[in-house]
């Protein structure tokens, strides 16, 4: 895990958190598509991601997906992971985000975000703690809060939540408990 160099900002922008958004291509992927001799679209996902949303719900913290693709691949990985806010096929991510800030009466620094490419900077600069993947654009990382060590696909979307879980002092052990 990466060390964070100004943890005290960082931990009370962490207690604020009440949902976790993420991109898709890049964060939760490695950013590549896959084609069969058929034409059909394939993604991969890792497993330990996964298992970070599983953290997320333990500690009562929201996740949801914002993504500009328009893919059904996206939306069977979110109803997999029980993730109840997947925007799909979104041109404007802050946009979005202030309408379902605004649906559910919570301020944008009461949200934490993920991202690893351009399209990702105007949310980043909007809530209340950003993360970069490992292998973000240059202009991502110099933007974020926090740079995960993790490359995107290769579970920096994980390791970005056991930070946020560190930084608002919560045990991951009792999550363990229950497995």
């Amino acid at each position: 895990m990466m060390d964070i160099s100004n943890k005290e900002l960082s931990g009370s922008k962490a207690l604020k958190i009440k949902f976790f958004f993420m991109d898709v291509d890049g964060t939760l992927t490695n950013g590549c598509t896959s084609y069969s001799e058929k034409g059909e679209a394939m993604k991969s996902f890792n497993h330990r991601d996964g298992t970070a949303i599983a953290l997320l719900n333990h500690f009562k913290i929201g996740a949801g997906i914002i993504t500009g693709e328009h893919s059904e691949i996206v939306k069977r990985r979110a109803e997999k992971l029980k993730i109840n806010h997947c925007f799909l096929g979104i041109a404007n991510k802050a946009e979005c985000l202030n309408q379902f800030a605004d649906a559910k009466k919570i301020k944008l620094d009461e949200i934490a975000y993920i991202g690893d490419d351009l399209n990702d900077l105007k949310v980043m600069q909007l809530v209340g703690l950003s993360f970069a993947t490992g292998d973000a654009s240059t202009l991502v990382k110099d933007k974020a809060d926090i740079i995960c060590a993790a490359k995107g696909g290769e579970g920096a979307f994980r390791e970005a939540v056991e930070i946020l879980l560190l930084l608002r002092n919560d045990s991951i052990e009792s999550f363990l408990e229950l497995l």
